[in-house]
């Protein structure tokens, strides 16, 4: 998990520099067509067809729309606030997916886990900022990501278990890069030959990061390895200060915070209810 995060945030950034140029649909295509040509060309040798063959058909498609939300939502964002910022907000998708650990995995939802939301919220609230000059529409991406991202993880969570991740990744970057690739003349801009290195860069880092992310989500709970994403803000933070001079102000530091205790709150009320169960 972490080291999927680590290439995660080296991929917004990159991205990042190319949404100042270039619409971000056409980012996203680059980061779902690099997926599948480098999953394509690694499955080659080991079929195609039979890497597709899957038992649960409508959850791959479902987990594909929710990857592909939650990659179009947070470039989207890119464009109109801070890379510290958008990751912060986008950050209180541990939340979400132990909430929808209980509610779809039949996981136990208690009064503690209702409470983390609500900290949480506080925190995205004390980043935006509503009503103090800050705020914007634009706000709402990030938090539409982690929403997505949410949804991404516990099926991912489900129906790893069950299947190798190279079917998971295949099925997730054709339907992207499908779906793009029909509406890419809507919004395509010609690619400067300086930039077509970080076009493929993009497709390479978020390959190599859903792999991780998906066997880390196939060996280990999500509750359990959820909370390591907050390690994100971090990193986000540093790539935004190294390659665009982007730091996040004192109220986005407060509000950060405030979304990773609520997440660390919910792992640890997690992680002593399993060893009381667990000595009984």
């Amino acid at each position: 998990m972490l080291l999927a995060i680590l290439l995660f945030t080296l991929m917004d950034a990159a991205a990042k520099g190319l949404i100042d140029i270039y619409p971000a649909p056409q980012v996203v295509w680059a980061r779902f067509t690099g997926q599948a040509i480098l999953v394509l060309m690694f499955l080659s040798r080991r079929g195609i067809v039979k890497s597709l063959q899957t038992q649960h058909p409508k959850l791959h498609l479902l987990r594909s729309v929710f990857q592909l939300g939650a990659t179009s939502f947070f470039f989207l964002s890119l464009a109109y606030i801070g890379l510290p910022e958008a990751t912060a907000l986008a950050d209180i998708s541990p939340v979400l997916i132990t909430v929808g650990a209980a509610l779809f995995l039949g996981e136990r939802l208690d009064g503690p886990q209702i409470l983390a939301v609500v900290i949480a919220l506080i925190g995205a609230l004390i980043i935006i900022r509503p009503g103090m000059g800050v705020f914007s529409l634009a706000a709402f991406l990030p938090i539409a990501c982690a929403v997505c991202y949410a949804g991404n993880a516990l099926l991912t969570r489900f129906i790893g278990s069950k299947e190798a991740p190279w079917g998971s990744l295949l099925h997730s970057a054709l339907f992207g890069c499908i779906v793009l690739s029909l509406a890419l003349p809507l919004f395509w801009v010609p690619i400067a030959p300086r930039h077509i290195a970080i076009f493929a860069l993009i497709g390479v880092l978020g390959t190599c990061a859903q792999f991780c992310i998906i066997r880390s989500f196939s060996v280990a709970e999500a509750m359990v390895v959820a909370p390591f994403t907050y390690f994100g803000i971090l990193f986000a933070t540093l790539w935004g200060a190294l390659f665009f001079g982007q730091y996040p102000d004192q109220w986005t530091v407060v509000g950060a915070l405030v979304i990773v205790a609520s997440g660390l709150y919910v792992w640890q009320h997690q992680t002593w209810g399993q060893s009381a169960k667990s000595t009984e």
